[in-house]
């Protein structure tokens, strides 16, 4: 019971989390259809600028501003580099983006190193929230918890319950005719994306504290961030919720099984060979979101709750 509870914790958490760099690259898809390969670069520069402002203010100055320098700089990179690739087409922008995912991690580097950096969770969160089953589970993953439940029902608030909410949704599916009606569309294509990118810095600002902060961070998340979209379905907010949360309980209740290859086998009534009979369940944690793909991809094609095939 108490390898279930936690495991339910952690995957609520970290399923959101996914959610959070997830549902701005949905939302710069689904108006640009833009498939940016350097999202969880701003992931990445989120967890830096967060830790270069606590060097000389405090966390909760660096929760605020990073995430805004990360859009800034999301919405930089839409006015003069996207904007005119994109009359090139898709293929242009994808290599711009994997170039510009390149180019982030080598800046990093040349400023910070190629060693992780000492960003640290802030002294006012560093303690147990509360005790299962006598283990304590740390304060700071409940702010994490917070924190992304508010920026839902913050993003929810803005595209449903806002006349610029309106505005944005009606540009994902009619641009042209938005554009008629005197909005600039072009200023929303900027806006859009630098919000995707402030969301992914977010993320990077409650989460980099808690795994690690290096340049390689960006690579570990990236592949996952895609995975969400594509199960979840391409330009599907509500589909990328569901998404981020499967996968990030997926991944954490298979971590906490330790049964392997031969007890199944065993239980089956097969005899397994020891190769492998000795592979465990929880060693294919990392293994099972990219299944998942595959699967979505042969079978449901437009994910879960997507209106478009790939």
């Amino acid at each position: 019971m108490e390898t279930i509870v936690f495991a339910l914790l952690n995957g609520v958490i970290y399923g959101l989390l996914l959610f959070m760099l997830s549902s701005g690259l949905t939302l710069i898809f689904s108006m640009m259809g833009v498939l940016n390969f350097a999202h969880a670069s701003f992931y990445m520069l989120g967890a830096y600028f967060a830790f270069t402002i606590m060097e000389s203010t405090t966390f909760w100055l660096a929760l605020f501003i990073a995430p805004v320098l990360v859009g800034l700089v999301g919405a930089v990179v839409e006015r003069y580099g996207l904007r005119k690739v994109h009359a090139n087409g898709h293929v242009a922008e994808l290599l711009f983006t994997f170039g510009l995912a390149y180019l982030i991690e080598e800046i990093v580097k040349i400023f910070y190193g190629k060693t992780a950096v000492d960003y640290k969770i802030p002294d006012l969160l560093n303690f147990p929230a509360f005790t299962i089953y006598g283990a304590a589970f740390p304060a700071y993953r409940m702010f994490m918890l917070f924190i992304a439940i508010g920026m839902l029902v913050g993003l929810w608030f803005l595209l449903k319950k806002t006349r610029a909410g309106l505005i944005i949704q009606a540009a994902l599916s009619h641009p042209h005719m938005v554009g008629h009606l005197g909005h600039n569309v072009p200023l929303i294509f900027m806006t859009v994306f630098g919000i995707g990118c402030g969301m992914a810095g977010l993320a990077g600002v409650i989460a980099g504290n808690i795994f690690v902060t290096d340049p390689a961070m960006a690579v570990q998340m990236g592949p996952i961030v895609f995975v969400v979209v594509v199960v979840g379905g391409i330009g599907s907010l509500e589909g990328a919720f569901l998404a981020s949360l499967l996968i990030g309980l997926l991944q954490n209740f298979a971590v906490g099984i330790s049964a392997s290859f031969a007890d199944i086998f065993w239980f089956l009534g097969l005899s397994p060979t020891s190769e492998v009979g000795d592979i465990t369940i929880s060693s294919l944690a990392p293994v099972l979101p990219f299944l998942l793909l595959v699967l979505i991809l042969i079978f449901r094609p437009r994910g879960l709750m997507g209106e478009q095939e790939l």
